[in-house]
């Protein structure tokens, strides 16, 4: 990215003189490596997507089987008075 930047420097004074089409073309050529820079970021966002799900997915298997416990830990005594 630097040394594109440093390119882009270089060929301003040049730009001036350039006619109209080869202008264009510098500034395809520029939109074009943006294009590229952004689609690798974006694949490379995904991919680090998809690798922290299944890392997520991996840690829920260790639950799989376990249930919520439906019954109470205690249970409340019944006090009957007894007959004397």
């Amino acid at each position: 990215m630097i040394p594109l930047a440093v390119v882009l420097l270089l060929l301003i004074q040049e730009a001036e003189a350039l006619s109209e089409p080869q202008l264009c073309y510098i500034l395809d050529a520029v939109l074009f490596i943006y294009g590229i820079v952004l689609t690798l970021l974006y694949c490379r966002l995904k991919i680090q997507m998809r690798k922290a799900a299944a890392r997520y997915e991996k840690s829920e298997e260790v639950y799989t089987g376990l249930s919520t416990r439906t019954q109470e830990t205690y249970e409340t005594l019944k006090y009957e008075k007894s007959p004397q």
